[in-house]
């Protein structure tokens, strides 16, 4: 993965990430996919499903349309500085990203088997918003959590465009199946956040510092409920990275690192990633991860 040289100076584009959880016998896994390879953000890497806030995300009926009222979903942020009606955008474009890209579809009401109906009208070019209006569908936003909020620094790591990430977590619902759309993605699998980290590490995929940074505060939890629980408990942190060059090369930080400006730590874990030979390596707070 090449290291981004350029200083982006436009604002970050808001998006938002579901990160799918299940339960499985060897403890918590976590759904990834990998990108298409002529993707301009991240080709060839493995994302949690997710992308931009688009314009029709904000024009959803959402008294019609959502299981929880606009001023509930802006506090659950914690965001003072964004109104109600972005904060309720955030929530539907992780919902919609979630079905578009994975088939995942957080809804109650409908037909028995409302995904597979709602698939079926998405692949006949009706929009999302048009999909829920017709099957009388309201989004689940109880069902996903808000976990961090990650904004890309002037100067990125791996890519030349800024976002403004909302990262929720959710237990995929029962008897769904997440796949992906051989589209934007071209493979897909649940791994263990560890197992994630340590073929990273090996160079069997590839991943960027967002991801190995939250699969790396994922892996001190065993199960999707302690994963839900902790995101309850807290409003979810900004991280913001800041970048310095050593003799070795770049070194990326994170909240609560000694060289952030920012010296509270964020999330119990790692703070620091060294880039070398092309690739992130672990560095300060890592220790002890793969115990």
């Amino acid at each position: 993965m090449e290291l981004n040289l350029e200083t982006v100076t436009t604002p970050p584009r808001p998006a938002a990430t579901v990160v799918l959880l299940r339960d499985a016998p060897a403890g918590l896994e976590v759904f990834l996919m990998k990108r298409h390879g002529l993707s301009d953000v991240l080709g060839g890497a493995y994302v949690f499903p997710g992308g931009k806030v688009d314009a029709a995300d904000a024009d959803l009926d959402m008294v019609a349309h959502m299981d929880q009222p606009l001023d509930t979903l802006h506090d659950g942020l914690g965001e003072a500085d964004i109104s109600a009606s972005t904060a309720g955008a955030l929530y539907v474009a992780a919902l919609r990203e979630a079905f578009e890209e994975c088939g995942v579809l957080f809804a109650q009401g409908g037909s028995v088997q409302p995904a597979t109906q709602a698939a079926a009208l998405l692949r006949e070019g009706h929009g999302f918003n048009a999909v829920l209006a017709q099957m009388a569908l309201r989004l689940q936003t109880r069902s996903i959590l808000p976990w961090s909020r990650w904004i890309t620094p002037t100067q990125p790591s791996v890519m030349n465009k800024r976002f403004d990430t909302r990262f929720f977590v959710a237990a995929v619902p029962d008897g769904q199946v997440a796949r992906h759309d051989n589209f934007e993605t071209t493979e897909s699998i649940w791994f263990s956040p560890r197992e994630a980290l340590q073929q990273y590490w090996a160079g069997q995929i590839e991943l960027a510092p967002p991801q190995i940074m939250s699969l790396a505060h994922l892996a001190r939890h065993s199960a999707v409920d302690s994963v839900l629980a902790a995101a309850r408990a807290r409003r979810p942190p900004v991280i913001q990275p800041e970048s310095f060059n050593d003799n070795s090369g770049r070194v990326i930080c994170y909240p609560g690192d000694a060289r952030h400006s920012v010296r509270e730590l964020a999330l119990p874990g790692p703070t620091r990633l060294h880039y070398r030979n092309q690739r992130f390596e672990p560095a300060t707070g890592f220790e002890g991860l793969f115990a």
